[in-house]
């Protein structure tokens, strides 16, 4: 069994969840703040929308706008030197484009919880609304925010569909466990197929435990 993957898959999954765990977060944070509801539903249908689709066409979504031949592709290989679809960086993009509604979902959920009238003493107070994001509404949000951001770390280490469409399944460069788990089988080698899968539901079993540890905690502070 080749190593490659999984070293490949963590780099991806790492590099990932920074930007899900960020841009989800504050996504989350900015719909919370909008008062019409017309527009939060357009906008949580819109940052949604990547859960709900099949992987293989967020992949095509991804591919139509980062492949050379289309504007955005074209400007960052003829500017800054950058080709994204069939390389690393595009496991990253198809990471994040997967799991931040994940990300998106949960912090969302965990600041909707949070009391209203906490809230609304703090900017009584004179808060500014970046101060009451960080004394009050992270504070008490946090369990729900750390576990959507263990939701979205494993999402990305498993996605498979869109990573094939934008990366390809390029050993030793864009081949991840999940590739590799599709690739092995395809060949006929069970054997290291069997290894892969149980190194992802390892992975996934101690995501779902830390969750667990987090409510739990969380149940026990609220005490």
């Amino acid at each position: 069994m080749s190593w490659e993957p999984l070293f490949i898959s963590i780099k991806t999954a790492v590099a990932s969840i920074v930007v899900t765990f960020i841009f989800g977060t504050a996504a989350a944070w900015g719909v919370a703040l909008i008062r019409s509801q017309k527009l939060r539903s357009v906008l949580d249908g819109l940052l949604t929308l990547p859960l709900v689709l099949p992987p293989t066409v967020a992949g095509f979504m991804l591919l139509y706008v980062f492949g050379v031949k289309r504007p955005i592709g074209h400007f960052l290989v003829e500017f800054l030197g950058i080709k994204v679809v069939f390389n690393w960086s595009a496991t990253v993009i198809a990471a994040v484009a997967i799991s931040f509604p994940l990300m998106y979902r949960s912090a969302r959920g965990a600041f909707e919880q949070v009391e209203q009238n906490l809230l609304s003493a703090a900017r009584t107070l004179g808060m500014s609304e970046w101060k009451v994001l960080r004394k009050v509404w992270l504070p008490l949000a946090a369990p729900g925010v750390i576990s959507g951001g263990m939701l979205a770390f494993a999402r990305g280490l498993g996605e498979f569909g869109a990573t094939a469409m934008i990366a390809g399944n390029i050993a030793g460069k864009t081949r991840t466990l999940p590739l590799a788990i599709y690739s092995e089988v395809a060949g006929g080698n069970m054997e290291n197929a069997y290894e892969y899968v149980a190194i992802l539901a390892v992975v996934s079993f101690l995501v779902v435990t830390g969750m667990n540890w987090v409510v739990a905690r969380r149940r026990k502070w609220s005490k």
